[in-house]
């Protein structure tokens, strides 16, 4: 059974509708389709403009630099992994600490 999102919008709902149920129906499903293909492109073909704010660009640029770098630090994590394996690995527990605290201010106030 195939769902059919197309024509969703406020307050409607769209009932699940088969292969079957939507074979006698197929022409105005392709008419409608058409109808909201041209009202999206209608705004376009009179020439309206949306015009971002320097403020909305810088956020962009930054949006881009911040999706080049890595989501990881492979170099620190093999640095852990290796200071952990070796026993070299320290915590400082009033350090954790702090943290701890740090984030329970921001969270609760």
């Amino acid at each position: 059974m195939a769902v059919n999102f197309n024509g969703i919008g406020n307050n409607q709902v769209n009932s699940p509708t088969t292969s079957t149920d939507k074979a006698p129906n197929a022409k105005s499903g392709n008419q409608s389709a058409s109808t909201e293909q041209a009202s999206r492109q209608a705004p376009a073909a009179r020439g309206e403009n949306v015009n971002l704010s320097r403020q909305a660009k810088e956020l962009r640029q930054m949006g881009d630099k911040l999706e080049s770098y890595p989501e990881v630090d492979d170099s620190r994590v093999e640095q852990i992994r290796a200071a952990l394996a070796d026993g070299s690995y320290k915590v400082d527990a009033e350090k954790v600490a702090q943290k701890m605290l740090e984030m329970d201010e921001s969270i609760f106030g």
